[in-house]
């Protein structure tokens, strides 16, 4: 018996046998739906039920795909909606249940002038990867001709969530690596965030000691312990960056994941030392209420550092133990000839949450450092 067991499976179980749920439109990845066991659990659990599928090709959350299914949405009239995969599929979820009455979605979305009024149904939360936590935060991301935006409302935040370890041990490396990082640097990002309060450190304290402990067990040798509390640590960071929201690692993430396919997380990870690193060398010019020094004190206590340097090897080290490259030539990334690029699609927002003020000469600095 480990220390994270959930009782998900039972709790969805006796859900989904209420009269009140009979149309059902989920919404998932094709293969990830099959491979996770998701199919499998679903299917026993929704005999009797008119069930609707959307299977998501893209691989990150992109306005087409969006509107396509809204389309689908609309036309089944669902009584809950079930989403079950990454945060892409949650966000596509989450987004398309309150702004499916859209007269301009595209329009609405680029000039931040959406109106979210009420949510279409009931929405069901099931990650199959311990990452972005998208099960409890109010924002989702959608990307509009490659540049990322932010949807933010309160009615975004499931209905339902299920941590469902079963559903998330079997995927491949690859996306345990980059969404448990995720995971990892929404913890560290939350804690230093303008935006921070009490409640949003609590969640990413625990956040970070349980992913700093478990995850590279769970790449290297996955079991229930180590997968439910990479879930647990998932859906912490998600908590608290709902409340604090991220900073600069994760603004200046979003063209690396456009432009090169490059998974979110991974993306995250290509910044996140430099910019840690630039906090702490400026902290007394932090902007922040609280003391910033005081917070990287907590960051290297839950991830059982000294110091800044020791630190940012912990990370680096741990980055190459889960194989997410960290060299943009490797990557295919001419960071000097594509800054320009890469510059404008930076989500401006997350940016001003950087503890620490970033002018165009400290992100050029720290994006082609490398």
């Amino acid at each position: 018996m480990n220390n994270f067991s959930f009782s998900s499976k039972n709790e969805l179980t006796v859900l989904l046998k209420d009269k009140a749920f009979n149309k059902i439109f989920i919404i998932c990845g094709h293969k990830s739906y099959n491979s996770s066991g998701a199919k499998k659990l679903l299917d026993n659990l929704l005999i009797k039920k008119n069930v609707s599928y959307f299977f998501k090709k893209h691989a990150y959350p992109d306005i087409n795909e969006l509107e396509k299914i809204i389309q689908e949405l609309n036309a089944a009239s669902p009584d809950l909606i079930i989403a079950v995969g990454g945060g892409s599929v949650l966000d596509y979820a989450k987004i398309a249940n309150v702004l499916s009455n859209s007269e301009n979605l595209r329009n609405e979305i680029k000039n931040n002038s959406y109106v979210v009024k009420k949510r279409l149904t009931k929405l069901i939360a099931i990650p199959t990867t311990a990452g972005s936590g998208a099960e409890v935060t109010s924002n989702s991301v959608i990307y509009i001709d490659k540049i990322k935006y932010s949807i933010e409302s309160s009615e975004l935040r499931p209905d339902f969530f299920f941590l469902i370890p079963e559903l998330v041990i079997g995927a491949s490396n690859t996306i345990k690596a980059s969404a448990g990082f995720d995971a990892i640097a929404q913890a560290i990002e939350s804690l230093i965030s303008k935006k921070s309060n009490d409640k949003s450190l609590m969640f990413a304290q625990k956040s970070l000691k349980i992913s700093s402990k478990y995850y590279l067990d769970y790449l290297n040798k996955p079991n229930n312990e180590n997968t439910s509390a990479m879930c647990l640590a998932a859906n912490l960071s998600g908590e608290a960056i709902s409340i604090s929201k991220t900073t600069a690692p994760h603004a200046v993430s979003y063209p690396f994941t456009s432009i090169y396919n490059i998974s979110h997380g991974h993306a995250v990870s290509l910044t996140l030392n430099k910019f840690l690193k630039f906090n702490y060398q400026n902290l007394e010019k932090s902007t922040s209420s609280f003391n910033l020094k005081k917070r990287y004190e907590i960051i290297f206590d839950a991830t059982k550092n000294n110091n800044i340097e020791s630190f940012d090897k912990y990370l680096r080290n741990i980055k190459t133990e889960a194989n997410l490259e960290n060299d943009f030539n490797k990557l295919g990334i001419n960071i000097n000839e594509d800054y320009s690029k890469i510059i404008s699609g930076v989500n401006i927002l997350r940016l001003s949450n950087n503890p620490v003020e970033l002018k165009s000469e400290d992100l050029k600095e720290i994006i082609q450092g490398y």
